[in-house]
């Protein structure tokens, strides 16, 4: 008896496959992750079958209905899948790499004494590995240095000597053998300089020299660079100095005396960045006269012949001697530079970035100086490594038949083949041809298993293409078996006979115990399918395929089922909608009911993404057999045809509906200038779609330099209406660039404009606008100034633009005018010494182009300048104030021509000379101001002119004021104070002034609350004060002296203190004196408490 958990078993791996399935629909999946799958399971092994190298890991395909894939997978298929993963998992191949070894440049001076060539293959039994350096097989077990570890070679003590080479990694197993690409090992190294001194170089003063580096060994490539006198001050390369990275020699072409030194090569390896420093060079000029000049002689240059890879960076080096220095000049002979090519160290060097092969050419460098020239010629040819265009790939054969290979590269020069079968070399004999990159076996033989590799080479490199090829042997294999066929009733029906055998076995069908044999309803193709034609109910049943070769038979048994055909009804079929509304089409399918239908709905022929286009589709399902489709906020790219696919596995019925939107109107067509004036444009353009709704009007927009976007025009005629595709724009401004464009309206909106015309200029016209705001005044004397406003590019209407400024004097005839040719000017000043200040002109400002003269502008009334001022003030008086101050008062001069806009005082004491003065300016037309910053006790001379813009007029006559004493220097002393409550009696000793002093005439007593900003300012004639104290808070007591000379040195501070809400008895007070030695109070709180009688 059956165990009864097996048929949940069952169910729940069909259930997990099933969900698998949707979850990994349409991904790419890893190799390391996912089950090898083949393309196509059931495929027969008869033909040949091909996969290539390169993609050994495979991976799940796309489905092409992913819906149907992800619901629909019936529990057979998907265990056979998976049975098929498993075989696939454990098969055996040859090996492939997965990593080939790379060019190695180790550096001689490295901390790390090994180096590694990489090599790794996967295959199936594991394959073993081996190297060869230069052709031979490298012993791992005789020389202790090399160690084979995962494939990998590792050299342990590596030496140029014995171990500079080519290296290939050989990957093997028992399905064959393959060799990896080249790998060329190099050593960094940079030696040191010859410590042999240097003889010194002596040229004359004019004459080129060379000074020769002589680097030491190295590898891979060293940079030069040169030391004047010492390290670290570089030779700077310019027109005259150039350094050949080519020889490593320095190039002067003509010596100066700043020349003269020593001179050092530096060195250094590009890998590992080590330097090195030649011995000096001495540089000396002769003394028996100076070089004449003479033509350039080139001394460095390309090479006849340049060999380049492509993709890399060219460097063409060409540097002359010669007095003048000679200029470096190139071109390539019979074409051009290309652009990207740039000119490096005062054009000595020019640059070829990322070669290509139409920059191969002769490119010819040119030294010129005034005493003659010279040339130098070479040819550049840039070459290619070997690519593959067409590769070779794995290939199952059957035993006789014909392989045919065909491997391709591209290259330059133009590559040669050979091939390799398990690493040695494949030559033509018996049934092997091979014809460059084609390699073609006849009657394949077990014997011609193995792997196979195409080599393509040219001189500057090699690449290798692998395949494995079987020769299969094997009795028939039905995978799956049996099968189920489901057909619809009336429609042909196919059954297929693919068994996995080698050689190709015999097939026959049988139906029962009947042998089946062609007939009209019954057809045997040659691809062993059965075909039944109009299949009926009768036609259900078991058809049983037999395979059969030499190594045995097999049968596959296929039951047929004949199902009703399915009908499918999609409404509405048509269906017309307005942009932003919505629809809902419904699709229901009528069908046997013992088979599920699975739905998708498309639009124009793709299939609808609801998760990308989920704002406007929704997938609605109704009913098991209806399903609807939800089209929200409609928009115009909407517009098409829907279809609904229904499917069974009996059949698949598609319906069709159509979806037409109505919109705005879609962009009118091209849009071209036919005709132009200078105030209009004649436009013509081709009707756009109307979106199935009338166009009604076309609106006409234009773009200038001057506008603030698009802008709609004026048209004749006015409107533009539907029907029409060509109209005038009007009231266009001359000589204006426009470009146009034309936007279409119909009832439900207006569209998208079309792309704009081309730029066209309106013709030139007279200037139609005159200047405006003209004013003017001010300047100089006997000046007039014009100014005005001027007129917008927009508005010039031509070429040769200009102003024409006219005025007359108040009361003459004739007109005045001159030309002013800057279209940006704003201002012209005429002058003339006859006329007087203030003179009233009438002026008006016109405007001209090469088309004649325009409007002027109205006339307005503008003075002449009116000059400095004439006239002293008058009335100068002087008062002072303090010992610092002093007041100044006077009267501005009687009213004519050179008002004063201000006034300039100019003061300096009476013991000083007048070039001392210190000056102070008034704002505006003020009449009095005060001297401040003054000596105390100094008599002072003061002057008082007038100024305006145009400059300063006479100075009144000198008056004297003196200022008074400075204030006593001593504080207020020994202060002493009563507080009762919030009252306080403040004495002090007098203030007694010294002889260069003002007399005291009083005091001041400051009392502010400390945090605030207010004061409260008591003044008194006696040395003491009575102050009444705010409630709360800390208060501070300031005294001053007060003299005719203003206050003097403030006294010391007294704080204070006094309660809120608590007032102090009449009985109780509070005397305070200041120690002598202090010179600030101690603050004293008065905290007052209530009697206990209260």
């Amino acid at each position: 008896m059956g165990s009864p958990w097996k048929p949940l078993l069952l169910l729940s791996v069909i259930s997990g496959l099933s969900d698998f399935a949707k979850a990994v629909g349409g991904r790419p999946l890893s190799y390391a992750a996912v089950l090898r799958m083949k393309a196509d399971s059931s495929s027969t092994l008869l033909a040949s079958r091909s996969r290539p190298r390169q993609d050994r890991g495979g991976g799940l395909a796309t489905p092409d209905w992913p819906s149907f894939s992800a619901h629909h997978l019936s529990a057979l298929s998907l265990l056979g899948s998976q049975e098929d993963s498993r075989s696939e998992e454990s098969e055996e191949f040859g090996p492939v790499f997965i990593q080939e070894p790379d060019d190695v440049i180790f550096a001689l001076d490295s901390d790390e004494k090994k180096v590694m060539l990489s090599c790794e293959a996967r295959g199936n039994p594991s394959p073993a590995y081996s190297w060869f350096i230069n052709g031979t097989e490298v012993d791992a077990e005789a020389d202790y240095r090399y160690n084979v570890i995962d494939g990998n070679l590792i050299i342990t003590n590596a030496s140029e000597i014995s171990d500079f080479g080519k290296y290939q990694c050989k990957a093997e197993n028992s399905f064959g053998t393959i060799l990896s690409r080249d790998a060329l090992l190099q050593f960094a190294y940079l030696g040191a300089f010859s410590g042999k001194t240097r003889g010194g170089v002596s040229v004359r003063e004019g004459q080129g020299v060379v000074l020769m580096c002589t680097p030491p060994p190295h590898s891979p490539e060293i940079i030069y660079s040169w030391v004047f006198n010492e390290f670290p001050s570089f030779v700077a390369e310019d027109s005259r100095r150039f350094i050949s990275q080519e020889t490593g020699n320095l190039y002067i072409s003509k010596v100066q005396p700043s020349d003269v030194g020593s001179y050092i090569c530096l060195v250094k390896n590009t890998l590992t960045n080590a330097r090195v420093l030649s011995p000096p060079t001495p540089l000396t000029l002769k003394t028996d006269g100076v070089m004449g000049e003479y033509e350039p002689k080139i001394e460095v240059h390309f090479p006849t012949s340049v060999l380049a890879a492509k993709g890399v960076t060219v460097r063409l080096e060409c540097f002359a001697l010669g007095n003048p220095v000679p200029t470096i000049t190139w071109r390539k002979i019979n074409g051009n530079i290309p652009k990207k090519a740039r000119l490096r160290k005062s054009q000595a060097v020019l640059e070829i970035p990322n070669i290509q092969l139409e920059d191969s050419g002769t490119y010819e460098c040119k030294a010129e100086n005034p005493r003659g020239g010279t040339a130098f010629k070479g040819h550049l040819q840039v070459y290619t490594l070997p690519q593959w265009i067409r590769m070779i790939n794995d290939t199952h054969m059957d035993s006789g038949d014909r392989l045919q290979w065909d491997c391709k590269a591209t290259g330059r020069p133009r590559p040669t083949y050979r091939w390799l079968r398990n690493g040695s070399p494949l030559t033509p004999q018996n049934r092997v041809e091979i014809v460059n990159g084609e390699l073609t076996i006849h009657r394949v033989q077990q014997t011609d298993s193995g792997m196979y590799q195409c080599v393509a080479e040219n001189k500057y490199g090699t690449i290798y293409s692998s395949a494995e090829l079987k020769i299969l042997a094997s009795a028939p294999v039905f995978i799956p078996n049996p099968v189920r066929v489901i057909a619809t009733l009336g429609k042909d029906v196919s059954l297929e006979c693919k068994p996995r055998a080698s050689p190709k076995p015999r097939i026959t069908w049988k139906r029962g115990d009947r042998r089946i044999t062609q007939t009209r309803k019954i057809m045997l193709l040659r691809n062993n399918t059965l075909r039944i034609v109009n299949s009926s109910r009768a036609d259900e049943g078991n058809y049983v395929c037999r395979a059969e070769n030499q190594f045995g038979s097999a049968e596959m048994t296929a039951m047929l089922w004949v199902k009703e055909a399915m009908r499918v009804e999609l409404s509405p079929s048509r269906v017309e909608v307005t942009v932003g509304e919505s629809v809902v089409l419904s699709c229901r399918a009528t069908h046997d009911t013992s088979l599920d239908v699975a739905f998708q709905w498309n639009f124009n022929q793709r299939p609808i993404n609801f998760q990308q286009d989920g704002g406007h589709f929704e997938y609605i399902q109704t009913q098991s057999s209806t399903v609807d489709l939800m089209i929200r906020s409609i928009l115009l790219k909407h517009a098409g045809k829907y279809g609904c696919r229904a499917q069974t596995s009996a059949d698949t019925v598609f319906a069709e509906a159509e979806l037409l939107v109505r919109g705005p109107p879609g962009p009118p067509g091209v849009v071209i200038v036919e005709e132009i004036t200078d105030t209009t444009a004649t436009l013509s353009w081709t009707r756009g779609l109307d979106n199935h709704s009338p166009i009604s009007t076309y609106n006409l927009q234009a773009r200038s330099p001057f506008s603030l976007g698009w802008q709609t025009v004026r048209t004749d005629p006015d409107p533009v209406t539907g029907d029409m595709e060509s109209a005038m724009a009007v009231q266009l401004n001359p000589w204006v660039e426009y470009e146009f464009r034309v936007v279409a309206s119909n009832a439900i909106g207006t569209g998208d404009p079309s792309a704009p015309s081309r730029g066209v200029r309106t013709k030139e016209a007279v200037p139609s606008v005159a200047p405006a705001n003209v004013s003017g005044g001010n300047g100089r004397r006997h000046e007039l100034v014009i100014s005005w406003e001027p007129v917008s590019e927009e508005f010039q209407n031509g070429e040769g633009f200009g102003y024409i400024v006219a005025f007359r004097a108040n009361g003459t005839r004739g007109w005045k005018e001159k030309m002013v040719t800057s279209a940006d000017s704003t201002t012209y000043k005429y002058r003339d010494e006859t006329f007087p200040p203030l003179t009233p002109f009438e002026v008006k400002v016109g405007v001209y182009n090469n088309r004649g003269d325009g409007p002027f502008s109205k006339v307005v009334t503008v003075y002449s300048a009116e000059g400095e001022p004439r006239e002293a003030p008058s009335d100068i008086k002087a008062s002072s104030i303090s010992s610092s101050e002093i007041r100044v008062t006077w009267k501005p001069p009687n009213p004519g021509p050179g008002r004063p806009r201000g006034y300039e005082l100019s003061y300096w004491k009476d013991a000083e000379q007048e070039e001392s003065e210190k000056k102070l300016r008034t704002v505006k037309n003020e009449t009095s101001v005060v001297l401040t910053g003054l000596e105390g006790n100094s008599l002072y001379l003061i002057t008082v002119k007038g100024f305006n813009s145009i400059g300063q007029g006479p100075a009144s006559a000198a008056i004297a004021a003196k200022t008074r004493k400075a204030p006593p220097a001593q504080p207020p002393g020994n202060l002493m104070w009563i507080q009762e409550g919030n009252n306080v009696s403040l004495s002090w000793d007098p203030v007694k002034s010294k002889d260069n002093e003002s007399d005291v005439i009083g005091y001041t007593v400051v009392l502010r609350q400390e945090g605030r900003g207010h004061n409260q300012v008591t003044r008194t004639i006696n040395p003491s004060a009575v102050l009444l104290l705010p409630e709360g808070g800390t208060h501070i007591i300031e005294v001053r002296a007060v003299s005719e000379g203003g206050e003097g040195t403030v006294s010391s501070q007294v704080r204070v203190v006094t309660s809120s809400g608590v007032r102090a008895k009449s009985s109780q007070r509070s005397v305070h004196r200041p120690p002598r030695s202090l010179t600030w109070t101690v603050p004293l709180l008065v905290l007052l408490v209530p009697s206990a009688s209260r």
